[in-house]
């Protein structure tokens, strides 16, 4: 493809489908189900560079403007929590955090190296489940906020950042070899 127009919009739909296909794939957890969400995103802002993900931002937010759902739902122990406010709101801050450090590191080059990559979704994990369970403790208090916003993330936090640091090495020079 020629058209960095063309590239940007089919790049946009691919990372949309990715998502909205990611969260509805589940893995029954307690107290919250495990999404492959996570792993999407840590993908696409590492193997899209700046503007592919703006585009793709773009694409996502009108989705859900238009009413077509993009975030993982739970029928979980969390539908009880909804009339305290919704408890996704800290995570929502975090994806965008862990998003920007993954796609800035990568857009340095970070992508090529597993372990350099790994380290900065890492890091962007960790602001996610900050602001998750910064959220968290403002509705429910200080040991809630933590058990439920940390806890029941650790393991599959580790998995899905492998897995992604993984892919993202081996997918980033396929994608970016295409565009350049």
């Amino acid at each position: 493809m020629k058209n960095k127009g063309m590239q940007y919009d089919t790049l946009a739909l691919i990372g949309s489908l990715l998502i909205a296909v990611s969260a509805k794939i589940k893995v029954p957890m307690w107290p919250v189900d495990m999404s492959l969400q996570t792993l999407a995103i840590f993908t696409i802002g590492a193997v899209f560079w700046f503007e592919a993900r703006s585009c793709n931002d773009i694409a996502i937010s009108r989705r859900g403007r238009v009413g077509v759902s993009r975030l993982s739902r739970n029928t979980g122990t969390w539908n009880r929590f909804r009339v305290y406010g919704w408890p996704n709101r800290g995570y929502l801050v975090g994806y965008v955090l862990m998003v920007a450090i993954t796609g800035w590191t990568a857009d340095r080059g970070w992508w090529r190296n597993p372990s350099k990559i790994g380290a900065a979704m890492f890091v962007g994990e960790l602001i996610l489940l900050m602001f998750g369970a910064l959220w968290l403790t403002y509705l429910f208090g200080v040991p809630q906020g933590i058990a439920y916003g940390v806890g029941p993330f650790v393991f599959p936090v580790m998995l899905k950042l492998a897995l992604a640091a993984g892919i993202v090495s081996v997918l980033g020079n396929v994608v970016r070899s295409r565009l350049q």
